[in-house]
């Protein structure tokens, strides 16, 4: 590495190079999937030599599916900027937080079929769990939600397990199938949220786990005896 990207300017390379083989690679990774040579191919366009190109991504295609990831994230809040979230119920800052991601992701539809087919790779699971996990809170910090107890996961764990499958929908049946889904499942976490508060804390673990298995599979979750 030379040593200009040593010095203090290292961070503000780092993001320009990332920024720079993202680009790049976007068109490549709608044809050639999100793969090693997609990175090798995305990087010497945008001009790194190899070592460089070690150096900003040691994971190669994982590190370059979760910058896409994370670009999303940014899309979605600068397209959320012009709208003051307390100015609208909850259900629907959180609608519009999720469409939003979803528009961010149609806008490169080839690369974004390619990453999501990259990303349910079992070998991928932790990093895709990941990355939902942060695109969750980046909606629900947006949306204003300050829990810090039990809350602060439950909430996150169900919207995580909503915009994988709105993605999908978003893909490949349109924004207004998708819109009507996120509607419809948007709905089902306020009416769980509602439910929630209303129980005696003591049991609040086990009651929600059962609710939570209940959202994602349409029957409740065995309950241990007790």
């Amino acid at each position: 590495m030379s040593e200009s990207k040593t010095d203090a300017g290292a961070p503000d390379w780092a993001a320009a190079a990332e920024a720079r083989v993202l680009d790049a690679a976007l068109p490549i990774a709608g044809e050639a999937g999100w793969g090693a040579r997609t990175v090798q191919r995305a990087a010497r366009a945008a001009g790194l030599s190899a070592a460089d190109a070690q150096l900003l991504l040691p994971n190669g295609p994982r590190d370059l599916a979760a910058l896409y990831s994370r670009r999303l994230d940014a899309e979605m809040l600068d397209s959320l900027a012009g709208l003051d979230p307390s100015s609208v119920k909850i259900r629907e800052r959180i609608g519009r937080a999720i469409l939003a991601r979803l528009e961010a992701a149609a806008v490169h539809a080839a690369a974004t079929r390619r990453w999501a087919g990259f990303m349910v790779l079992p070998t991928h699971a932790p990093l895709a769990l990941r990355l939902q996990w942060e695109s969750a809170d980046a909606i629900w910090r947006w949306a204003g939600d300050k829990a810090v107890d039990e809350n602060h996961y439950s909430k996150r764990a169900i919207l995580s397990a909503i915009l994988g499958p709105a993605l999908m929908i978003r893909l490949t049946a349109g924004r207004s199938a998708a819109e009507a889904y996120v509607g419809r499942r948007i709905g089902e976490v306020m009416a769980f949220e509602k439910w929630k508060a209303g129980l005696p804390k003591r049991n609040l673990a086990t009651q929600t786990a059962g609710a939570l298995g209940k959202l994602r599979y349409a029957r409740p979750m065995h309950q241990p005896d007790v």
